[in-house]
């Protein structure tokens, strides 16, 4: 069993193309021994974003602070915080935070079956 401060545990700059303003930590995964899901915690920094990207898996996001925006198929739909994001496989999405607020939001994601690894992707999400 893991208890934590999400905080405690460190963060990484999201390096992938696309990505401006964001960090990521991985508050649970394979390293924790959970062999289904991993649990990410995305802060993008107001005005920042997650890359436009898709994979072939799903993701669910709960967004716990800041407003921003969540795009998937051209259009913009405006986050805050206590709402959900199902992403389904093959989406285009990215997660935008407003130019005023940061947005802080979970986004868990199933582990690869093969060898326990985590599929890769950067997030965001985003998360993904």
């Amino acid at each position: 069993m893991k208890v934590a401060a999400a905080e405690s545990i460190d963060s990484q700059k999201v390096v992938m193309e696309g990505a401006e303003g964001c960090v990521m930590r991985v508050l649970i995964g394979p390293d924790d021994g959970a062999p289904n899901f991993t649990m990410r915690q995305f802060e993008v920094a107001p005005g920042g974003h997650t890359p436009l990207h898709t994979h072939p898996y799903e993701h669910e996001v709960y967004i716990l602070a800041g407003e921003g925006f969540v795009i998937r198929d051209g259009q913009a739909q405006p986050l805050r915080p206590g709402m959900i994001v199902f992403v389904p496989p093959g989406a285009i999405h990215q997660f935008r935070a407003s130019d005023t607020s940061s947005l802080t939001f979970l986004c868990l994601i199933p582990n690869a079956m093969r060898g326990g690894g985590v599929i890769s992707c950067v997030a965001a999400c985003s998360c993904d």
